[in-house]
């Protein structure tokens, strides 16, 4: 699979459960951390935007596990981004073990917001999210 962005992670022993395996909950926070370096690489901070007024939300998070990481997998998160109508935008994202086993895939939808929480077309911002 290409992707516009790959992030490689390593499994860490505390985010796994009792069972031994990557508590689901910790998925989104790899999918996340994913998004904020792709913001990064396209030289957009998280942070800047959002002092400038310019809040970018998730609005749904679709998450189709497939299978389990285990602690020390290596792994990566790949991204790619589609316009999902005039005011939203979805992140595609997979996790793939370094062995090339799909783990997880995501539809992460986002929308963006104005100083007063009023939906608004990130216009430019999408284009960059775009290309």
């Amino acid at each position: 699979m290409s992707y516009q962005f790959q992030l490689p992670l390593k499994v860490r022993d505390y985010e796994c459960d009792l069972q031994g395996i990557v508590n689901n909950a910790v998925y989104q926070q790899y999918l996340e951390h994913a998004r904020h370096e792709f913001l990064l690489s396209r030289g957009l901070d998280f942070a800047a935007l959002t002092a400038r007024g310019i809040h970018l939300v998730v609005v749904r998070a679709e998450l189709n596990y497939k299978r389990s990481l285990r602690p020390g997998d290596d792994f990566h998160v790949g991204l790619n981004t589609a316009k999902n109508g005039r005011l939203r935008f979805d992140f595609l994202q997979d996790i793939v073990r370094a062995d090339g086993t799909l783990m997880l895939q995501a539809r992460i939808t986002a929308a963006g917001l104005n100083e007063r929480g009023r939906p608004f077309p990130p216009g430019d911002l999408l284009a960059e999210l775009l290309t």
